[in-house]
């Protein structure tokens, strides 16, 4: 019994619809899939239902993009599994929603005003999405003949967070507000990809105050070593490691299709065993910010 806990659709920012992921992640031999978008959970339900249609296990989830604000407003990524109480969480998603959405419209005023593509043809790749992503003005410029690929260069030029002549700065929540509101919400936290934010300080700053339920231990943009790295603070603390593509079709910077990186039979059956504990007794207190 293996999953895949690490999905993303067109809701938010991936290339291909939920029908698609969870078709293909039956095919891969999965037997179980997490449709984790950014910042909502409005396909959930049809995932489920397409997962009983096809065979498949579907875990609810979601990524929650959130900032440590003790470390210089660093981007973190939370997921979320198996809130009991979902409804709790909408709050959050609907702020950065709508502020990644004004973002992701200053971004196109700019984007229009370099290349001679349209707002249209960008809203056209946006229309299934929860808001506005920078792969969406990218997958227009790319029909024009702009560039070859979502990233590059010309993506680096454009929306680079330190020079990006069409970068747009979204104000994300403090990653303890998001626990915050996780546990509120009966679900499981687990803190996402350590790698690709540098997130191993707060990792451990976490697993030590046990504010977390979780880790992402396996990750397409781990290097060497951190799998291992990971899985010692892991153990340490008692965390359940999971494991997950990252999966986004074709709007990606490296191959990760779905089932390149797994969930194991005991993570999974661990993720199970917390929600049901939580579910017959209410958590203790959040974690609160200092």
């Amino acid at each position: 019994m293996i999953g895949d806990l690490h999905c993303h659709t067109r809701l938010s920012d991936g290339s291909m619809g939920i029908e698609d992921v969870v078709f293909y992640a039956k095919r891969m031999g999965l037997d179980f899939v997490a449709i984790t978008d950014h910042d909502t959970m409005a396909g959930v339900t049809r995932a489920t239902v397409l997962g009983q249609r096809y065979g498949i296990g579907v875990i609810p989830g979601v990524e929650i993009s959130c900032v440590d604000t003790r470390r210089g407003h660093r981007k973190v990524h939370m997921l979320c599994y198996l809130p009991k109480k979902p409804m709790r969480l909408e709050s959050i998603f609907q702020k950065t929603l709508n502020l990644r959405t004004q973002a992701g419209q200053r971004m196109i005023d700019k984007v229009v005003r370099l290349f001679p593509v349209t707002r249209e043809h960008i809203l056209r790749y946006s229309a299934s999405s929860k808001s506005i992503y920078k792969q969406h003005i990218m997958q227009a410029l790319m029909d024009l003949g702009y560039t070859s690929s979502i990233y590059g260069e010309l993506y680096d030029r454009l929306f680079s967070s330190k020079n990006g002549l069409c970068y747009e700065y979204v104000e994300y929540p403090d990653v303890y507000q998001v626990i915050n509101m996780i546990r509120s919400a009966q679900g499981i936290a687990c803190l996402a990809h350590p790698r690709t934010y540098d997130s191993f300080e707060l990792l451990e700053e976490l697993a030590a105050g046990h504010l977390i339920d979780a880790v992402e231990q396996h990750h397409p943009r781990n290097l060497d070593g951190d799998d291992e790295r990971i899985g010692e603070i892991a153990g340490q603390y008692g965390l359940i490691t999971t494991g997950g593509s990252d999966f986004h079709g074709s709007y990606t910077s490296q191959v990760c299709p779905i089932s390149s990186r797994i969930t194991t039979e005991l993570s999974i059956k661990r993720l199970f065993s917390l929600s049901e504990s939580l579910g017959a007794e209410k958590r203790a207190e959040g974690p609160q910010k200092e």
